[in-house]
């Protein structure tokens, strides 16, 4: 399993799909699936019966798990960039490949 390089409390940018172009925050990374939920993105709709538990019923909306590849990671000024790895001080660090900065995380 290769290192996370989309983590969540990222901003990342949608590069595929319905939602391209769109931006948002990853609020649940699954690893093992290779998938990101991100905040508004990939937004899905149930139809739902009202129950004992839930008597309203009605129309439920919730964010629906996205591939890692649709997503890149955000700069300050809102472009889509790629993440490597890198040893500062003896830790290993994120880094933007078009600016060269660290990421946070």
């Amino acid at each position: 399993m290769a290192a996370a390089k989309i983590k969540k409390g990222d901003r990342v940018i949608v590069l595929s799909g319905k939602d391209k172009g769109r931006t948002g925050e990853v609020t649940q990374a699954l690893p093992k699936d290779g998938k990101v939920v991100v905040s508004g993105i990939n937004v899905h709709v149930r139809h739902t019966k009202p129950s004992q538990g839930d008597p309203q019923g009605g129309l439920k909306r919730s964010e629906a798990p996205l591939h890692v590849s649709k997503v890149a990671h955000v700069t300050a000024d809102g472009k889509p960039t790629r993440v490597r790895f890198e040893t500062q001080d003896g830790k290993k660090v994120r880094v933007a490949v078009k600016t060269g900065e660290k990421i946070s995380g």
